[in-house]
């Protein structure tokens, strides 16, 4: 795993500044700790950072192709790199190393922009084709290595694995994007293509940038959809073994590696399910057993390391546990700088230390990621499918006005089972099935940043919401499938956007490369053809990788009721946080920012803290954000713990 960087110059052939990309490159050391590189010619300049993993001997980048006439920056793995090779030798091509980037050089050579269909695995690269006067960058299917990028005033187009080194950049405005501010406290992350910057970008997911000396920034194309077409003709039997079968082949090829290898384990099915197969593949080779690392927490409610135990005793795992403890407090400013933008899921703080206590012990770990929007895992599909059966009964004409005003003098009960939070079900009930879904996943309402928001944002805003940003993809989206609509939107935006995310930037601070099996293209291509009926069943999600996982793990983790990976927020910031809170979000840096209406942020601060109300969730990302913009923006120095 690694990080790239690079300077073009979209017009001309102008000298790049080679201490400056120089800099920007070493802003993402930690990503490529074992080596770096550059390579410039005339209106060309491109930066590496290398973590090696495969062919550590040989695999030095940039790299080039056999006259120098084509370089690459490659930031992943890909896994088919050696039957790459076996259709690219034929064809004339002669490998100077034993390395995937080298596959992918050769691939652009024959293949051009078409080259990417060939590659299966996680990747973000870019390659200059000196013949071709073009520049291409590419980032893998689902998201799971990053690529920001923008055009500077000068007409320089500058990249990177990472936005801190696009902000190294002296002439980078970091004009703050008021939709990006809307989009993340409605989603506690900024969905792709946006970023928190005016004109700075995400390449999406499965999409690919060409770029010529033409002065002109070109949409980036997309190469691949994600499937979710019930073509799959198999019995449910069938459909069974196979999954198990495939499953299994996407662990095995991810376990290539010349590094220390070993995996997460957090308790449940899906981390569970990646360590049985890495188990037995490892038996069957006669190799060792297997490394797995699990978080606990303190509070009880939010610890799942007898879950993690019982898996490593079955497959008797080389097992690590660490605990997070209540007063793990100086990530906050941390993350905030690891992340460069506002992200506010609180389970970067285990993820991060997890990543943290894995890389003692490997240089790669598989992770279990994925498996919730594949096979329809998260809790809140359920409650999604049973307000659809309601709205399918009653046409939106006639459940908007009734619901709608059943959801406006109904009650708040934070405090009560979501049984009984009927104000919520009953706003949902008033709602699209797209409205909807953004609402139940939504950290703040629409009335909540109404009022959080200053009226000078809100005049920026021009009525912008971020729900559009959900019914843009589910326009695009290749199913009526009610269940299949809203996996299809979480893999557009949730899964890139905040999990993969959250991972890459964890795992990345301490140079530890993660692989995420369930989401082999391969495999998402094959799982999206289940029928949802196999997917969820009544109140069992993943119903049918629950069944096929039956014969290899315990009971007990394949139908226990799901915990998730938090943190307990709300009795932090009533308790050791408090202070913090108040210090942070009632300061003249919120404040200044001019987008905040400072007396309903001390509202919530209040309520909280009175425990009249649970804010956790929205304190939370307003802290995120605090932290961002005093760090990133204004270039303070961190806080110190409360």
């Amino acid at each position: 795993m690694c990080g790239i960087a690079g300077i073009f110059d979209l017009q001309q052939k102008s000298e790049i500044n080679q201490q400056l990309l120089a800099d920007m490159n070493d802003r993402q050391f930690h990503r490529g700790p074992d080596e770096g590189g550059l390579h410039f010619e005339p209106g060309v300049g491109l930066a590496h950072r290398r973590l090696s993993i495969i062919d550590i001997s040989t695999g030095q980048q940039p790299l080039f192709n056999h006259d120098g006439s084509v370089v690459i920056v490659f930031n992943g793995e890909v896994y088919n790199f050696k039957e790459l090779r076996q259709e690219l030798e034929p064809l004339g091509y002669e490998f100077k190393t034993h390395s995937d980037t080298e596959a992918i050089v050769h691939a652009w050579e024959a293949w051009g922009e078409n080259c990417v269909d060939h590659l299966r695995g996680m990747f973000a690269f870019a390659i200059w084709d000196r013949n071709k006067e073009t520049l291409f960058m590419a980032r893998d299917r689902l998201g799971i290595k990053p690529l920001y990028y923008t055009v500077l005033p000068n007409n320089q187009l500058v990249f990177g694995s990472e936005l801190k080194v696009l902000a190294a950049h002296p002439d980078l405005p970091k004009n703050i994007d008021h939709h990006a501010v809307e989009d993340y406290f409605a989603l506690g992350y900024i969905p792709e293509p946006r970023t928190i910057y005016e004109g700075v970008y995400k390449l999406p997911p499965a999409h690919t940038l060409t770029l010529k000396r033409d002065g002109k920034l070109p949409a980036p194309r997309e190469y691949w959809k994600i499937p979710f077409v019930d073509t799959n003709q198999l019995t449910d039997e069938e459909i069974n073994n196979e999954l198990v079968d495939r499953f299994k082949e996407a662990v095995d090829i991810r376990m290539l590696a010349e590094v220390p290898l070993g995996a997460f384990l957090s308790g449940g099915v899906d981390s569970g399910g990646v360590v049985a197969m890495m188990a037995q593949l490892s038996e069957e080779r006669g190799e060792g057993a297997v490394n797995t690392c699990a978080i606990g927490f303190n509070e009880k409610n939010f610890n799942e390391t007898e879950f993690a135990q019982m898996v490593a005793d079955q497959y008797k795992t080389n097992h690590h546990e660490s605990t997070v403890e209540p007063d793990d407090f100086d990530l906050i400013d941390q993350l905030a700088l690891l992340y460069d933008e506002p992200y506010a899921d609180s389970s970067a703080m285990p993820t991060y230390r997890v990543c943290e206590l894995a890389k003692k012990r490997v240089t790669v770990a598989l992770s279990g990621d994925g498996g919730d929007e594949l096979f329809a895992g998260y809790r809140r599909y359920r409650w999604h499918m049973n307000e659809e059966k309601v709205r399918g009964y009653l046409p939106l004409a006639i459940r908007k006005p009734v619901f709608g005003l059943l959801g406006k003098i109904y009650p708040k009960a934070d405090w009560a089972p979501k049984i009984f939070r009927a104000k919520s079900t009953f706003q949902g009930f008033a709602r699209d099935s797209v409205e909807s879904y953004f609402h139940s996943v939504s950290l703040t309402t629409d009335a909540q940043r109404q009022k959080l928001f200053s009226k000078q944002l809100k005049d920026d805003l021009k009525g912008y919401n971020a729900v559009s940003v959900f019914h843009e993809h589910a326009s695009q989206a290749p199913t009526k499938d009610k269940l299949s609509l809203i996996q299809y939107i979480d893999m557009k935006t949730y899964l890139p956007g905040d999990i993969l995310t959250k991972v890459d930037r964890a795992s990345m601070a301490h140079a530890l490369e993660v692989r995420v099996p369930l989401l082999d293209h391969k495999l998402v291509e094959w799982a999206t053809a289940i029928p949802s009926r196999l997917k969820l069943k009544g109140s069992s999600g993943k119903d049918i990788f629950k069944k096929c996982l039956e014969p290899h793990l315990p009971h007990d983790i394949l139908y226990r009721p799901k915990m998730g990976f938090g943190v307990p927020l709300g009795k932090w910031f009533r308790g050791p946080l408090k202070q913090r809170i108040r210090d942070s979000l009632l300061s003249e840096t919120m404040a200044n920012t001019g987008l905040f209406d400072m007396a309903y942020i001390k509202q919530l601060v209040d309520n909280h803290q009175s425990g009249r109300n649970d804010h956790s969730a929205a304190l939370w990302s307003l802290l995120m954000f605090e932290s961002f913009y005093r760090q990133c923006v204004l270039g303070i120095e961190q806080r110190k713990a409360a």
